[in-house]
């Protein structure tokens, strides 16, 4: 059975925000993301996860892109690390990687990491080795292509949130065929590989690792731009951190983005808005929501 996300859904499945909290309440955030060219991808999901609550946000990036973004993420701690030639993250960053990943509750990779093959490798390690809740989007999720043994042997939970493209390339149907019964491939992956499983469409769907399946109720066309994604890998993760059951964070997750797409159409019209707006409207859908 399909079940809608509804508001009234959405809004039991808020988080707390008690009066005596700390940043450490509401979780860190360890994002692995950016390469040369791609650097907004990471910008766009530090600055959703802060927006969506979560504590504390620390980006590792490659050494040469630091100074530049710095400037730009002035309320995310940045950990610049070694790269390839290719200016995107070594398999050598892996062990301050996980030096970082000790003192952190929540760990998102893939946002703008590049094809670079021993970019890939790393993602392959993280994933098999760091033992935290993790999101792995984007490029992380081309690193997977293959390798999906990484996600069923993972016991820490773990959210994907792949785009038909995405999806097809990990499942190895054609988007075609995807496209045809996405509420079915979306369960079976998710119940098989054990991971919660967002699959971003027109209407983006939630398959549950307990075999659940929601149609999510908001979004619109306006969304269907560069970062929207990212932006959602963010918001996912800093629910996660917020202590969210992996589902639950899945589903309010994904229903708070296409909120914040919803108001961001209203303000900026469906053909000028761009990601940045969708998180730009985040507080304006927690309002709504509490």
């Amino acid at each position: 059975m399909n079940e809608p996300i509804t508001l009234r859904h959405a809004r039991s499945l808020l988080p707390a925000r008690p009066a005596d909290s700390h940043k450490g309440t509401y979780g860190y955030l360890l994002v692995v993301a950016g390469s040369a060219g791609l650097t907004g991808a990471a910008c766009m999901t530090c600055e959703a996860a802060l927006r969506a609550g979560a504590g504390m946000v620390t980006l590792c990036l490659p050494r040469s892109l630091n100074l530049a973004m710095e400037a730009r993420l002035t309320e995310t701690m940045t950990r610049p690390l070694p790269e390839t030639s290719a200016q995107s993250l070594s398999l050598s960053a892996f062990d301050e990687i996980a030096g970082l990943a000790e003192n952190m509750h929540v760990l998102a990779v893939g946002p703008g990491l590049s094809r670079n093959p021993e970019t890939q490798q790393l993602v392959q390690k993280i994933v098999k080795e760091i033992a935290l809740p993790m999101v792995i989007d984007a490029d992380g999720l081309n690193a997977l292509a293959g390798h999906l043994d990484l996600l069923a042997s993972r016991r820490p939970p773990t959210i994907i949130c792949p785009h038909p493209g995405e999806f097809s390339r990990l499942s190895g149907l054609p988007v075609p065929e995807v496209q045809k019964d996405r509420p079915r491939f979306a369960r079976e992956f998710a119940e098989k590989w054990r991971a919660e499983l967002v699959m971003k469409g027109a209407p983006s769907l939630v398959a549950t690792t307990d075999g659940y399946l929601f149609v999510n109720t908001t979004g619109n066309s306006g969304m269907a731009t560069a970062g929207s994604g990212d932006v959602l890998t963010g918001i996912l993760a800093a629910l996660l951190c917020q202590r969210l059951r992996p589902p639950d964070a899945a589903v309010l997750g994904t229903f708070l983005h296409g909120l914040a797409g919803d108001i961001a159409a209203e303000k900026f019209t469906k053909w000028g808005m761009i990601a940045g707006d969708i998180t730009r409207c985040l507080p304006d859908a927690w309002r709504k929501l509490s």
